[in-house]
């Protein structure tokens, strides 16, 4: 199926009620997420070169030097403005991607004419039935005021940005100029195309610097807020499922009735007798897998024999406000404790064992990411696989050659900082490669994931490991604080950074120019 179709199913599928249970899912996630988190604490800069398709704002009317917004006396354009707007709005579609139908919004539609639904107003804190426009509007203000006045503070400070900004900013614009170049046009028009006709390459430029600086400036003013182990114990006690881990063994049982087709081979749906029925064989069947279980059968071996019954056995599992997910973190909880428990038209058979702190410590690393070129061949060309394979090994290859050359070289934690910096396909070599605070919660892959964590690994050890990613040349740092206790930290970092931009947004004279800003978005 086309993306295109896909796209339009799901549309479909949610007027008429239906509710993805990934998406659903996914969506709980987010309303749990910290309000702040969602658009503007960390800002995820989505350079114009990978948004082809925008065609917004493309006005030739306003005048340059019209005023959309003032920003503690300073006077800022529509096209500053802008930059700051398409960031907020792009990244949001970004990181929304999956469930935008879900939150009502339209993005083939004006923005100023479609108005927040229940469950986007839930997830992101605002009012339901406010303007799309007016909510992207606001985080793009708060956004840009917040890079201002950051900057601000930065000099004030007398802050030193590394060179890994610069870096990062030249790869940037580069990049933006390749892609003008295959595009068959200049930088200029390519700008205009998704910015508007005021967006000029240095203006680009100069709001991409700024962004980037920002960046780096409120990562180190996080990471320099220190705390006490009084203060971290204190955090901890103050909400423990956040932190605490737990081990235990569940069968799901669905008690979704079947669909059925008809002679047309359309889908019939369950009637309410069908789904009834359904429902009640699920929760007879849970009942007995429990029954056998309290008799003395292993969990695992009750579930089998029955279809619809299906066996799970999760060491780690972190809270989350669910029917299982409260029963598993009550605190009356003990080893051996089993229960059926209903969530929607799912039955499960839990059985508790323990519930602990993860004390492992976690590992600091560095890496070098050799990502395998591009091939020549279709997927479902003959030779295809081939073809992979070498371009694979190729990567491989060059890694194991850079491991050498950094061997043969000083081989400290310096000279690989260097060679991240040369010669890495990942972000992380603007800051020598660093991949920080790894634990066996971290969403890494498991090759990476498990060399990383290997309890025989000590400080200097490298070593070339493959992922889907490509072949990364390893540097391990060292150990951190236990995982747990890292957790509580990060929680921490991130309040303090939330109150730090509160301050400086809060503080600002902010006054918008109602002719300015038409123009804006």
């Amino acid at each position: 199926m086309s993306a295109s179709r896909e796209k339009k199913l799901r549309q479909d599928q949610t007027a008429s009620g239906y509710v993805d249970p990934k998406a659903e899912k996914e969506l709980e996630e987010k309303k749990a997420e910290k309000r702040s988190n969602v658009l503007y604490s960390v800002i995820a800069v989505l350079f114009v070169l990978v948004v082809a398709a925008s065609f917004l704002w493309r006005s030739n009317v306003i005048s340059r030097n019209a005023t959309a917004l003032t920003i503690d006396g300073e006077k800022y354009s529509a096209a500053e403005v802008n930059f700051y707007y398409q960031n907020v709005y792009r990244g949001f579609l970004q990181s929304n991607s999956y469930f935008i139908s879900y939150l009502g919004l339209n993005t083939g539609a004006s923005l100023k004419e479609q108005t927040v639904n229940a469950t986007a107003a839930s997830m992101l804190g605002v009012e339901e039935g406010s303007s799309w426009y007016d909510y992207f509007m606001d985080n793009a203000i708060r956004q840009m005021t917040m890079v201002r006045e950051g900057l601000k503070e930065a000099e004030a400070q007398g802050y030193q940005f590394s060179a890994g900004v610069q870096a990062q900013y030249e790869e940037s614009m580069k990049g933006l100029k390749d892609t003008a170049a295959g595009s068959g046009t200049t930088v200029s028009k390519y700008l205009a195309q998704s910015f508007g006709s005021l967006m000029t390459e240095k203006l680009y430029g100069r709001e991409l610097l700024h962004t980037l600086q920002y960046q780096a400036y409120a990562s180190d003013y996080a990471l320099a807020q220190t705390y006490t182990d009084s203060e971290i114990q204190a955090a901890y006690e103050a909400d423990t499922k956040s932190y605490d881990r737990v081990s235990w063994e569940y069968v799901t049982v669905s008690g979704a009735a079947e669909t059925t087709t008809d002679a047309q081979g359309n889908t019939v749906a369950a009637t309410e007798e069908e789904t009834a029925a359904a429902k009640e064989a699920a929760k007879e069947t849970a009942d007995a897998i429990l029954s056998a279980y309290e008799s003395g059968t292993s969990l695992e071996d009750a579930a089998k024999g029955y279809e619809k019954a299906t066996y799970y056995d999760t060491q780690n599992a972190s809270y989350s406000d669910t029917a299982t997910g409260n029963w598993i973190f009550d605190d009356s909880r003990t080893d051996g404790d089993a229960e059926v428990l209903e969530a929607g038209s799912t039955y499960y058979v839990a059985v508790f064992h323990k519930r602990y702190q993860e004390t492992s410590d976690t590992v600091d690393v560095r890496h070098i990411l050799i990502m395998p070129e591009n091939g020549t061949k279709a997927s479902d060309e003959e030779g295809y696989e081939e073809e992979q394979a070498q371009l694979k090994a190729d990567a491989r290859t060059e890694a194991e050659e850079i491991l050498a050359k950094w061997k043969a070289g000083d081989a400290t934690e310096d000279s690989f900082i260097q060679l991240a910096e040369e010669y890495s396909d990942d972000s992380s070599k603007y800051t020598g490669g660093l991949i920080s605070n790894i634990s066996v919660d971290s969403s890494l892959v498991e090759s990476f994931k498990n060399w990383a964590l290997d309890p025989a690994r000590k400080a200097g050890d490298t070593d070339v490991v493959d992922s889907t990613y490509g072949s990364h040349v390893m540097y391990f740092v060292g150990t951190g604080l236990p995982a747990w206790k890292s957790a509580v930290v990060n929680d921490l970092r991130s309040a303090a950074l939330e109150e730090w931009i509160n301050g400086l947004v809060d503080s600002a004279e902010v006054t918008r120019s109602d002719f300015g800003m038409k123009f804006v978005g």
